[in-house]
């Protein structure tokens, strides 16, 4: 009974934590769709697949989101065009390299600037690496859910203008087949209660921010779309925080413990820790200062760089992005370099 109340508390601590910047990142990803021109949008981001995801990694600072709120954003500026290795960029590195996690990180680790100049450093190479890593793939339409494959209007490097129209014709629902039977989400949202696909939705506010409505139609429908991500992205994260107090709960935190001095098995317990325990970035810093005295500076380096980018409450919100293969190949990569940079700093201390 004890466990479940502590679990239940810690699963409400999640939540509390974790809505508002979900408030926030879906608010600023339905002002990227309705009062952003998206050809200006597109025109202003790098081409080149090393600048873009170097720039995308940076555009925290303008959209300061923790993991909960990142993903919302991430997936709009996927849906106007904007290049792929900008978006993974945002997507891995917005928690982090944002002006309030950096603030809270110094507040905490005041006394080791080491490991704040490190984190954003690690953390804007590592999201930097894996957008360019995917810039590689010709086409990423495997790799996405449908909702989100059918908006991608760029993926570097430019294809001739057939390939593009063929891959577009490709990714248009065939007419032969029924609508209920295409892969989407529908809502009750049509004409007498019958169900309207929220993909189609997605086409009606795009084209708001392109006709140029009166601005009180344009806000009637920020709020609409606000809605409707809440309803899509509020239910994985609930599900994600459910999981997530579980594991807490249940983890023998004893041997997590005593794996804290090896340089090796500490930052792989923490990079277990920081995917399980799924705290919000902007005060992971404090949880990872309580372990500073029993764990290695690498550790905590890594629990503070991999635990923004992959944890199990943001995997859950990813998945309306990303299939699970590619969260698969984000997973390891991530993983693998913040493991390969975090030990290079243990062995370099000891």
């Amino acid at each position: 009974m004890n466990q479940l109340n502590n679990g239940f508390t810690i699963f409400l601590s999640l939540l509390v934590e974790a809505m508002p910047f979900l408030l926030l990142g879906v608010f600023l990803s339905s002002v990227l769709l309705l009062f952003i021109d998206e050809r200006k949008l597109i025109e202003k981001m790098p081409r080149h697949p090393l600048l873009g995801a170097l720039c995308g990694s940076m555009i925290g600072f303008l959209f300061p989101v923790c993991e909960c709120g990142n993903v919302p954003v991430a997936r709009r500026l996927l849906m106007q065009g904007v290049p792929t290795p900008v978006a993974i960029g945002f997507l891995l590195a917005a928690p982090t390299i944002n002006p309030i996690v950096i603030w809270s990180t110094w507040s905490a680790f005041r006394d080791q600037p080491e490991i704040v100049v490190l984190r954003i450093v690690f953390s804007l190479i590592i999201a930097t690496t894996i957008g360019f890593i995917f810039s590689f793939q010709s086409d990423l339409v495997p790799f996405l859910q449908p909702a989100i494959a059918r908006y991608l209007k760029f993926n570097p490097p430019v294809q001739p203008k057939t390939q593009r129209q063929g891959r577009q014709s490709q990714l248009q629902p065939q007419t032969t087949t029924s609508s209920l039977l295409q892969s989407g989400t529908y809502i009750l949202g049509g004409k007498a209660g019958s169900p309207k696909r929220i993909d189609d939705s997605y086409d009606e506010l795009a084209a708001i921010s392109n006709v140029g409505k009166p601005l009180p139609e344009k806000l009637r429908s920020l709020l609409d779309n606000i809605i409707q991500e809440l309803r899509e992205l509020g239910g994985v994260m609930v599900i994600g925080s459910a999981i997530a107090a579980a594991i807490q709960v249940l983890a023998p935190r004893e041997l997590i413990l005593s794996l804290g001095a090896g340089p090796i098995t500490s930052i792989l317990a923490m990079l277990v820790l920081a995917t399980v325990v799924s705290i919000c970035s902007t005060v992971d810093a404090f949880f990872a200062l309580s372990f500073a005295s029993s764990f290695t500076s690498g550790s905590l380096l890594a629990f503070l760089v991999f635990g923004p980018m992959i944890d199990i409450k943001g995997i859950g919100l990813m998945l309306s992005i990303f299939k699970p293969k590619a969260l698969i190949y984000l997973f390891i990569l991530a993983g693998q370099l913040t493991f390969l940079f975090t030990l290079i700093m243990n062995l370099h201390v000891i």
